[in-house]
């Protein structure tokens, strides 16, 4: 049996556009889900929000925001306070020293500001470089691609890659989208990620894709099964 020959560049090209505009309608309020005022407050909350929701960062980070207000204060936390208040968020000793570290190369190398550069903030504790294109694309409106798992499971089910590596998948999705749609579109797709296309069962009987996606059926296709999938804020307020 003779396989399908892959779609061609241009064929790919309009299929993820399209996609990216069907995500648009699906999902118009789609934003960081991360409370902040602040390039540092919106790197601190990303750093906690490793292996740990949105919604418990931030009921953590109000409290924390008020206690540490400048990368100088970061720099000069005591420890044991500082693990105290993120305590909930998990992990919270390796990210105490990420908060403190950050801190400290902030107030040395930057004069206390978190600088707007890639380059520059991948060299910083605790920032590798989904958290540097968070804090890029949404403190410094700077395009960039958050890829996260679900960020990565979707555009793998979308049939643009098979790759794993986060950095190979970011080139690959950096080709097929027009720069100035990196940041919003990150944001729909791990919206959808979050809601509908989940890794173990999506709700593709209930997913607004379903016509544009080749992996659709790979969950229950049924609109009323799909639609018991589809998970609410509050639902993903309780889930990692």
């Amino acid at each position: 049996m003779v396989s399908a020959a892959p779609p061609s560049r241009t064929a790919l090209v309009r299929r993820a556009r399209r996609i990216a505009r069907e995500l648009a309608v699906l999902h118009p309020d789609a934003h960081c889900e991360l409370d902040f005022t602040s390039p540092l407050e919106l790197a601190v909350a990303t750093i906690l929000s490793a292996q740990c929701t949105d919604k418990r960062v931030n009921e953590v980070t109000p409290a924390l925001f008020r206690r540490y207000r400048t990368a100088a204060d970061y720099a000069g936390a005591d420890r044991a306070e500082l693990e105290e208040l993120i305590r909930p968020t998990g992990f919270f000793r390796n990210k105490a020293s990420s908060l403190i570290g950050l801190g400290a190369a902030l107030v040395d190398e930057h004069g206390g500001q978190v600088p707007g550069r890639l380059e520059d903030l991948v060299r910083l504790p605790g920032i590798g470089r989904k958290t540097a294109n968070v804090v890029l694309g949404n403190a410094f409106d700077v395009p960039g691609l958050t890829v996260d798992t679900h960020f990565g499971r979707l555009v793998r089910r979308f049939g643009w890659t098979e790759l794993e590596d986060p950095v190979k998948v970011e080139s690959v999705v950096a080709e097929l989208l027009p720069k100035s749609e990196w940041t919003m579109f990150s944001h729909r797709v791990i919206f959808h990620g979050r809601r509908v296309c989940h890794s173990r069962k999506p709700a593709c009987g209930a997913c607004g894709l379903s016509a544009l996606c080749p992996s659709y059926g790979l969950g229950p296709t049924d609109p009323e099964v799909a639609g018991k999938l589809v998970k609410t804020p509050d639902d993903i307020a309780v889930s990692a």
